[in-house]
């Protein structure tokens, strides 16, 4: 199975200045294009379950060989 990964910039509301990365992970089927199409949901649903961070940047990249999904 071909795994897609959606990356999230957030940073804290009260914050700005503290971001991290977070990585969430699709079954890519060969494609970015269903990354896409998905990533507007499950930014929603994120942003819903971490109510104190904000989305400032997002990108959709195939994960790098050697990470642990």
């Amino acid at each position: 199975m071909d795994m897609v990964d959606l990356v999230l910039t957030v940073c804290l509301a009260a914050n700005p200045s503290h971001c991290r990365d977070e990585h969430l992970y699709f079954e890519s089927h060969g494609s970015l294009m269903q990354c896409m199409v998905l990533a507007p949901a499950e930014m929603a649903k994120w942003s819903g379950e971490h109510p104190t961070f904000k989305i400032v940047r997002w990108k959709c990249a195939f994960p790098d060989k050697g990470r642990a999904i």
